[in-house]
C-alpha cells in the first residue's frame, strides 16, 4: 500500500510540473516553431506591358521578405497567357514562389473582353491559386489563419452563405479556430465614390465577422483606402473588421466620382505601392510602402479581437 501511495504521489507531482511548464510556455508567447511575427506584403491591380509602375512596385517586394499576396486583376487589360508571360512574369512573377494570389474580374476577360473561366490565371499560378475553377483556399502564417477568396461571384456559383464557396468558408473557419484571422479578395464591400462597392461580397463579411476576423484586404479601386473597424452593415464597432483597399500594384487610375465613404479614414490616389502587414501573436501592424520618388505612407497597429 505504501509503495502505491508513493507512486501515486510521484505521478501527481509529475503532472503538476507538466501543467506548470505548459502554463509558462503559453504565457511566454508563440509555441515551439511558431515565429513571433510574420510578414504579408502585396497589392492588387498590377501588371500591364503599357506602364512601368508594376516594375517599381515589384522592386519593393525585393526588399520586403515574407508572403506576397495579390488582390486580383494581376494583369491588364485581359487575362490571357501572353499578358501573364510578358507583363506579370518579368515583374511580380519574380516572387511567384512566395505568392498567394487571388483573381480579379480582368482574369476572366479575353482579348474581346468576353468573360471566360480564367484558364490562363490558373495555368500560370497552378496550385498556388487554389483548386482550378474555384480559386479560394486558406493557409496559416505564424499564429494567423489567412483566407483567400474569389469575389467573382457569378463565376464560382455565387458568394452567398449557402453557395459552395460560402459553405467552404464556414467549414474552413470552424476547422481552423485562431485568435487572429485575415481574409482577402478582389472586390471591396465598401469604397469611396460610386461604382466600386460590391454588395455581393457581404455574405463573406458576415461569415468572417461572426468568426471574429480582424482584417479584410481588397483591390479593384485603383487607390489606397484604410477604413475604421466596421460591421458588415457599415456600423462603426471596436469589434468590427478593418478593411484596406490596396489597388495600387501598378495599373494607373484612381479617379473618384462621388463622396468619400463615411468610414474611410485615410485615402491616397495616384501613388503606386504595396501594403506590408506584420502579423504578431495577438496583434498586427500595417504600413503602406510607396514606390521610389513618392513620400506618402500610412501605418498603425491594432490588437486582434
Amino acid at each position: 500500500m505504501g509503495m502505491r501511495k508513493s507512486v501515486s504521489l510521484l505521478a501527481l507531482m509529475a503532472l503538476a510540473v507538466l501543467l506548470a511548464c505548459m502554463t509558462a510556455a503559453l504565457a511566454a508567447g508563440p509555441g515551439v516553431g511558431q515565429p513571433a511575427s510574420v510578414t504579408l506584403v502585396g497589392a492588387g491591380d498590377i501588371a500591364s506591358c503599357s506602364q512601368n509602375n508594376d516594375s517599381a512596385t515589384a522592386r519593393l517586394l525585393s526588399r520586403i521578405p515574407g508572403t506576397v499576396y495579390t488582390l486580383g486583376d494581376n494583369v491588364y487589360p485581359y487575362g490571357v497567357t501572353e499578358k501573364f508571360r510578358d507583363c506579370y512574369d518579368p515583374t511580380w512573377g519574380k516572387y511567384k514562389r512566395r505568392t498567394k494570389p487571388t483573381a480579379g474580374n480582368h482574369e476572366y476577360f479575353n482579348e474581346n473582353f468576353d468573360t471566360t473561366v480564367a484558364g490562363p490565371y490558373f495555368d500560370y499560378f497552378g496550385a498556388r491559386a487554389g483548386a482550378r475553377g474555384k480559386g479560394y483556399y486558406s493557409y496559416d502564417r505564424g499564429s494567423w489563419h489567412i483566407v483567400a477568396l474569389n469575389s467573382n461571384c457569378n463565376k464560382v456559383g455565387g458568394c452567398g452563405r449557402r453557395s459552395a464557396q460560402g459553405r467552404w468558408l464556414r467549414r474552413d473557419l470552424a476547422n481552423n479556430p485562431t485568435d487572429c484571422t485575415l481574409a482577402y479578395f478582389h472586390h471591396p464591400l465598401y469604397a469611396s465614390g460610386t461604382g466600386s462597392d460590391t454588395p455581393e461580397v457581404k455574405p463573406f463579411w458576415k461569415i468572417l465577422y461572426n468568426q471574429g476576423a480582424e482584417v479584410i484586404l481588397s483591390g479593384h479601386a485603383h487607390r489606397y483606402e484604410r477604413f475604421r473597424p466596421i460591421t458588415p452593415g457599415g456600423a462603426r464597432s471596436p469589434k468590427g473588421i478593418r478593411q484596406f483597399i490596396v489597388g495600387t500594384g501598378g495599373e494607373p487610375g484612381g479617379e473618384q466620382f462621388g463622396p468619400n465613404d463615411p468610414n474611410m479614414q485615410v485615402m491616397k490616389r495616384n501613388t503606386p505601392g504595396v501594403l506590408k502587414l506584420t502579423l504578431r501573436v495577438d496583434s498586427y501592424a500595417w504600413k503602406f510602402v510607396p514606390v521610389a520618388g513618392e513620400t506618402f505612407t500610412d501605418s498603425g497597429t491594432d490588437p486582434c479581437r
